[in-house]
């Protein structure tokens, strides 16, 4: 009788290291959040564990707003407000006399502006 020396010659080839997956995420979701998961792979033609994996690889999370930043927002929330009061006093009193008055917000909106793009 003949021997036969490797016997798992024609099974599945082993995966690489980094092929394989090794970690487990357990997930909660609220029930309308689990149908649109189960619509949206369906759609796909896709299971949900592969569907929630191309959904990581592809998507581009955006870091929050500091809280320097949310002031810089509020100054400009503020000066949007001194723009209208410089629009109803130019209609009421005159184009010359609001004219300043513009000048001098449109420094502070450039002044704000730069803060905004050099510190994000």
């Amino acid at each position: 009788m003949q021997e036969i020396k490797n016997r798992n010659k024609n099974g599945r080839p082993k995966k690489a290291p980094a092929e394989k997956k090794g970690y487990k995420v357990t997930l909660k979701m609220a029930t309308e959040e689990y149908f649109s998961l189960k619509t949206k792979a369906r759609i796909a033609k896709l299971n949900h564990s592969e569907y929630i994996r191309q959904c990581i690889r592809s998507s581009v999370v955006k870091q929050r707003l500091s809280s320097e930043l949310m002031g810089y927002i509020r100054q400009l929330c503020g000066m949007a407000n001194n723009i209208n009061q410089i629009a109803h006093k130019a209609n009421a009193a005159g184009y010359s006399e609001a004219c300043t008055d513009n000048l001098a917000m449109n420094e502070r909106l450039d002044n704000v502006i730069n803060l905004i793009e050099n510190g994000c």
